[in-house]
């Protein structure tokens, strides 16, 4: 019987999505994700290894919280020292162990917690032939979620490396990871840093 921790079959045609692994969110970060530490080097590892099919998403605060629509508005007039008006700009940037990948890794901005908030992702995806993405990044249960959920409404395999997540909430990291095990069979798998480049066939 299938290890449920294993992808059904090989991963092919992929690319690696790494989700908002940025200063904002490392130690002393305005938004500290206490996990992201721990995990940085195995997703520099990953990136190391894939490089080329590495795309880095950036959450891109607004200017002002008048600049976002609806909830968004109220959401940033809470967290006003985190929009572009208040905020340093390297607080946006990439960490730096993995900003030295960039290129032939590249990044995309999104305005949102899901990386297919920025438009031209999925078509950019599409067109170049990709089936899979296979997940990393920050955090489990607020833009990696997003991310993962509009990957599978848009009919992409998600991998996700389930070593290579952070968030601030335990609870919340527990809880996506038992949803994704019993309520996405055949859309999501998850499996660990090593067994990724076991089953990842280019």
């Amino acid at each position: 019987m299938r290890d449920a921790k294993t992808p059904e079959s090989q991963i092919r045609n992929a690319v690696h999505l790494c989700i908002d692994m940025q200063n904002i969110f490392a130690p002393g970060g305005l938004w500290e994700t206490p996990w992201m530490e721990k995990v940085l080097p195995t997703v520099a590892s990953i990136v190391s290894r894939h490089q080329d099919r590495t795309i880095f998403t950036r959450f891109i605060t607004p200017q002002d919280p008048e600049d976002r629509p609806g909830q968004w508005q109220v959401y940033f007039r809470r967290w006003r020292q985190a929009t572009r008006l208040h905020l340093s700009p390297s607080a946006l940037d990439l960490v730096p162990a993995l900003a030295r990948y960039v290129p032939p890794a590249r990044v995309v901005d999104k305005p949102a917690y899901s990386a297919f908030s920025n438009p031209h992702l999925a078509g950019t995806l599409v067109e170049k032939g990709i089936g899979a993405v296979v997940m990393t990044g920050a955090e489990t249960d607020v833009c990696v979620l997003s991310t993962v959920l509009s990957a599978v409404d848009l009919g992409f395999k998600v991998v996700i490396v389930e070593d290579a997540l952070c968030s601030s909430s335990d609870v919340g990291h527990d809880a996506l990871m038992t949803m994704y095990r019993t309520r996405f069979h055949g859309q999501v798998d998850l499996v660990t840093a090593e067994e990724l480049e076991e089953f990842w066939r280019e």
